[in-house]
Parts: structure tokens; C-alpha cells; sequence
């Protein structure tokens, strides 16, 4: 979750860009860089590590210019040092990105047919290396970005400042969030609204897909048909480091468009993108090759993670995953052979059942690994070794970001665990790895189904029973899409296996019962269609989730079908969370009721 920031100024915009960047240190980053024009020259510094550094640099070597972008890098592509730090330049311009460029292996090898040398290990150089390409063809700015954004796949914000233009800077957006800074004689870029608070009251935030013109005159946003668009300015209050909604109405709705970017940067600290290798960044106390079981253990939203991860560990590393709801396991004093791996899984790294069953399996001599969104928690200090989720700050009670950086945690574990107990090889690693990269890019478009969720929503909520339905890894989404149903709407709702249809909850199918099925076309899917059937023999009202595949497969009479990117199977469950969350929270807001903060409910469960 790199931080942007871009500033067409008055006076020299370094200072004021290095200022910026430190609002936006929560983020996390491991190398930052400035750069800027001064009579239309492009210069710039960059330094590993935190930007203390930047200054010295900046201090012993001071950068003029009155227009300039800065940025904190989390490392995806190429190590963090300076080489790779952002911006990134060439003779034409200077790029600053957040995100992942999905596609920019292909792109890279298409320029080094045509001659064009790389610098660097990084996938945002080819955009610096595509755009300079469109330029030296004789292609304005304006027209060389606009000829290569769409060429652009995954979840990604840029902005650019060019070569003899001191009066121009270009963001764009496509699934990470960018925002608009109105001044007077002054425009400014920003990562969030955080990072603008300083310099302006007065924002704007790109719809996914639009790209802006930013000069000391004014703004022009540009929709992706390259269309003339105006979006709503907003004001904030200047100075403030308070959590911002940005754009939306509640926090939920923030945190569930943040996922593409979250997402990303929990990728980032796991995978080696370039290698196409899952890279654990720290030292495992284990062997996993020789562990015969895995204890799992969570609440909530947490444990509907861990259940997930429970198909993923017994598929892709052969070993056997027991799952426990943490008040269960807490009591029930289950045998645990010293020496195997016990995994909890948390938002918040305190909640109580969790961390009593982490002690009570430290006391029976497991290796505790526990993942959690808080590295400073309590669970966190308690367990042997931490893989941290990457989601940041989560407001809204009901678990939106930290449950698919759960997911991407978890299976990034169990791949390195597959490829440690020999049952995946290293094709099978790389297939994987590359289904995990697309994963930011088919979220945000999964995000783009919006529309047709909030107006199923208006008749959802008219219901006063919901029956969720899935098999395999959809199972425990399908409980997950009942939990978050219930615990914001009030709605009374039930996930169940879809096997388990004829064991009881057919029972309930009748012509006024939404029954909502999750089904990518995976190894289950005709399985799950005929669970389908017996519902609507019954006149259920199906809402089918599914991908373009499904769709077309797909001949029954169906209340709705949300039709979402096709994705490999193993990550499937992570982009089909997308629409399951934008589901309840519609339907929720549609009833008026307090999203954020539902009744009865805590963030965090640190009692009994």
C-alpha cells in the first residue's frame, strides 16, 4: 500500500512533498523517493529505508522545482533498495505507482523486442518505459498516457510529471484509491485525503477508471473512455489525522473498495512476483514437511478464514487441518501431539477465546504461528511467529479487508507449504503464484458489479429469511456471506453446504425464500447446479453468484445472477467475497441500518 503524493506548486515543492509522505508512513513503505522540475529538467532522490533518509538526501543535495511527486514504495517487484525506490525515470518523465501491474511481463518483453533497455526489477518501469515509448513517436503527454493506460491489467494509481512541462502532472486510477487537491494557483495528488490535509479543505476522488490533468489553472478528470467527467468535491478538515471515509458513506463501503490495494500489499509481503515463488519473510520454527496435522482455531469472520484455509492445506500441502470455533477449543482439552503446528488467526490480535487457546496450545508444546492484522498485539507478542495481514486500520465492525488478507495469508502459507512437502512443484508454484497477482485486478473488477448488487439489495431486504449455499471453499463463504447478512441488516440468514440441501434446510425453500448460491465454475460446479434445481422445483428465489463461465452454463430461472471475472479456483474464494460483502452492506444501508456499528456488536472481543 505504496503512498502518492504530487503537488503543481508556487514555491518549491519538496519540502512540502517529504511532509506529506510522513502522514502517510502508517501505510508502511521501505524505500521513498522525490522528484521534480526545475526549468522543465527532471531530477530526483530516492533512499532505502524510512525517510529520514530521504532528508539527508534531500538535506546534502536539495531539489528545486515548483512541481514534483514524491512516494513511499512496499516492495513488490525487485528488492527495496534504491535502484528500485520510486519515482522512476527516463528521459521523457517520472512515474510514481501503487499497485500491481499484472501484465508487465508481457509488456516488458513486447519494448525489449523493440530495443528498450530496463534499469530496474520493477513492473512500474514499464510504464515509465511504455509512456516514454508513445512520446519518442511524437505523442504528446497527454496522448501517450492516454494510449497506454488502457494496456495496463491489475489494481494500480500512477502519477506522472513530464520533461519540459512545468505546468503538467497526470494521476490515474484503476482499482487503488487517488485523490484530488484543490488549491488556489496550486493542484495537488494524494494517496488519500490524509495526505492533502495540510495544503487543502477542498478534495475530489477518482471513480475507478478515470484519469486526471492536473495544472496550476485547474483540474480535468477524464472518465476511461476518455470522456469529460466532474466528481464530487468534498471538504475535510485541514490538519486532520482523523480517519477519513473518503467518497463513501461508511467505512465499510471504504474498506471494502480498499481491497484491491490491501490485498496487494499483503501479496507484496509474501510473494517474490517476479520468481512467480511464494517467499515467507521470516524464519519458520518448524519444518513443515514434518508436521502431521495443523490445529486451526479463530472466531467469526476470522475462523470462517481459517475454515477456507483448511481446503487449501489438505489440497495443495496433503496434510491434515483440524478447525475449531476458539470458545470451543478453549474447554474442550484436546489432545495435541508436541511439536505440530497450531494456527490462529485474528483481526485484532485480542480476542479472548483466541488468545486462551493459544496458551492452552503453547502449554501443550505446539509451535504457535498466529495471523493478525495488529503486529503489536497481544496474540502477536504470545506466539512463537506472526505472518501479519497488511489490511491497516479496519473501522467498521463487521470484517471486510481483513478477512481477504486473511484468505491471501493463509494460502500463500499453505503454497509454501505444499512446495515444502513436495506435493506442489514448481510449475504448480508459479500457476499458483500467478492466479494470487491477478487477485487485486479481478477484485476491482468485481467491485465494478456494484450497481446490480445494490438493486438486488432493495429486494433482499425485503426478505425475512436468507438461505446461503455453496460447496468446497464457496462452503465457507457461503457462511461467511450469512454472518455478515445477519450481524448488519438484522436479517435472519443460514450458510450451509450445499450437499447438506436434502438433510434438512430444503425444509424452508418456498416462493418467498432468497436463496443465494455461490458457484465459480470449478470441479463442484454441475454439483452445485443441481442443488439449484431442487431449489427452484421449489419456487426459491436463487441468487446465483458465479463467474462468466457458470453464467453461460447456467439455464435456470434465476431471481439474479452476478456474474464475476473468471479466476483460478484455488483463489476464487477470495474474489467471490467481493460481491458477498457488497451484498449486505447494501441491503443494510437500503433498511437504514448503522453499518459501522452494528447493535450489540464490538470490533474487538477481548471478554469471555
Amino acid at each position: 500500500m505504496c503512498g502518492i503524493v504530487g503537488i503543481v506548486g508556487t514555491e518549491p515543492v519538496a519540502p512540502q512533498i517529504v511532509e506529506a509522505l510522513k502522514r502517510l508512513e502508517y501505510r508502511g513503505y521501505d524505500s521513498a523517493g522525490v522528484a521534480t522540475l526545475q526549468d522543465g529538467k527532471l531530477d530526483r532522490r530516492r533512499a532505502e529505508g524510512k525517510l529520514r533518509n530521504l532528508e539527508a538526501k534531500l538535506e546534502s543535495a536539495p531539489l528545486p522545482g515548483l512541481i514534483g511527486i514524491g512516494h513511499t514504495r512496499w516492495a513488490t517487484h525487485g528488492k527495496p533498495n534504491e535502484t528500485n525506490a520510486h519515482p522512476h525515470a527516463t528521459d521523457k518523465l517520472a512515474v510514481v505507482h501503487n499497485g500491481i501491474i499484472e501484465n508487465f511481463r508481457e509488456l516488458k518483453t513486447g519494448l525489449e523486442s523493440k530495443g528498450v533497455r530496463f534499469q530496474t526489477e520493477t513492473d512500474t518501469e514499464v510504464v515509465a518505459q511504455l509512456v516514454t515509448w508513445e512520446m519518442h513517436q511524437g505523442r504528446g503527454p497527454i496522448e501517450a498516457v492516454a494510449i497506454t493506460l488502457p494496456r495496463l491489467r491489475g489494481a494500480f494509481a500512477l502519477g506522472f510529471i513530464f520533461t519540459g512541462e512545468d505546468d503538467l502532472m497526470i494521476g490515474a486510477r484503476h482499482g487503488a484509491p487517488l485523490a484530488i487537491g484543490y488549491g488556489h494557483g496550486e493542484n495537488y495528488l494524494g494517496s488519500d485525503a490524509l495526505a492533502l490535509a495540510p495544503f487543502t479543505d477542498e478534495v475530489a476522488y477518482l471513480d475507478d477508471g478515470d484519469w486526471a490533468i492536473l495544472t496550476r489553472r485547474g483540474v480535468d478528470i477524464r472518465d476511461e473512455d476518455g470522456q469529460m467527467v466532474q466528481r464530487t468535491r468534498h471538504k475535510i478538515a485541514t490538519g486532520s489525522f482523523l480517519a477519513d471515509k473518503g467518497n463513501h458513506r461508511h467505512f465499510m463501503a471504504k474498506e471494502i473498495h480498499e481491497q484491491p490495494e490491501v490485498v496487494g500489499r499483503t501479496l507484496a509481503h509474501y510473494v517474490n512476483f517476479t520468481a512467480g515463488r511464494v517467499e515467507i519473510p521470516f524464519d519458520l520454527p518448524f519444518d513443515f514437511k514434518n508436521l502431521k496435522r495443523v490445529s486451526i482455531s479463530a472466531c467469526g469472520t476470522a475462523y470462517l478464514a481459517g475454515l477456507v484455509s483448511k481446503y487449501w492445506f489438505e489440497r495443495l500441502a496433503r496434510i491434515p487441518v483440524e478447525i475449531d470455533v476458539a470458545s470451543e477449543f478453549r474447554y474442550r482439552e484436546a489432545p495435541l501431539e508436541p511439536g505440530s503446528l497450531a494456527l490462529f488467526v485474528s483481526q485484532s490480535g485480542e480476542t479472548a477465546d483466541t488468545l486462551a487457546s493459544l496458551r492452552y496450545a503453547s502449554a501443550e508444546k505446539q509451535h504457535i504461528l498466529s495471523v493478525v492484522n495488529v503486529a503489536t498485539s497481544t496474540m502477536a507478542r504470545e506466539s512463537d511467529v506472526v505472518a501479519a495481514t497488511l489490511a491497516g486500520v479496519e473501522i467498521g465492525v463487521a470484517s471486510t479487508k481483513a478477512f481477504t488478507c486473511q484468505l491471501t495469508v493463509l494460502l500463500c502459507l499453505a503454497i509454501a507449504a505444499g512446495r515444502a512437502r513436495g506435493t506442489l512443484s514448481a510449475a504448480d508454484e508459479k500457476e499458483l503464484v500467478d492466479a494470487l497477482i491477478g487477485v487485486p485486478g479481478l477484485m476491482s473488477e468485481a467491485i465494478k458489479r456494484e450497481h446490480q448488487v445494490e438493486m438486488l439489495a432493495r429486494e433482499l431486504s425485503k426478505a425475512k429469511d436468507v438461505l446461503y449455499l455453496g460447496r468446497g471453499t464457496s462452503y465457507p463463504l457461503a457462511l461467511e456471506g450469512a454472518l455478515k447478512l445477519k450481524e448488519i441488516s438484522y436479517i435472519h440468514a443460514e450458510g450451509y453446504a450445499a450437499g447438506e440441501l436434502k438433510h434438512g434446510p430444503i425444509a424452508l425453500i418456498d416462493e418467498t425464500m432468497p436463496v443465494i448460491v455461490i458457484a465459480p465454475h470449478d470441479a463442484l460446479f454441475e454439483k452445485t447446479v443441481s442443488n439449484m434445481q431442487e431449489v427452484a422445483a421449489r419456487g426459491g428465489r436463487i441468487i446465483l453468484i458465479t463467474d462468466e463461465k457458470g453464467a453461460l452454463e447456467t439455464d435456470l430461472d434465476t431471481m439474479a445472477t452476478i456474474v464475476m471475472p473468471s479466476a483460478h479456483p484455488i483463489v476464487a474464494p477470495i474474489v467471490h467475497a467481493v460481491p458477498v460483502q457488497l451484498l449486505a452492506y447494501h441491503t443494510a444501508v437500503f433498511m437504514g441500518k448503522d453499518v459501522d456499528q452494528p447493535r450489540n456488536l464490538a470490533k474487538s472481543v477481548t471478554v469471555e
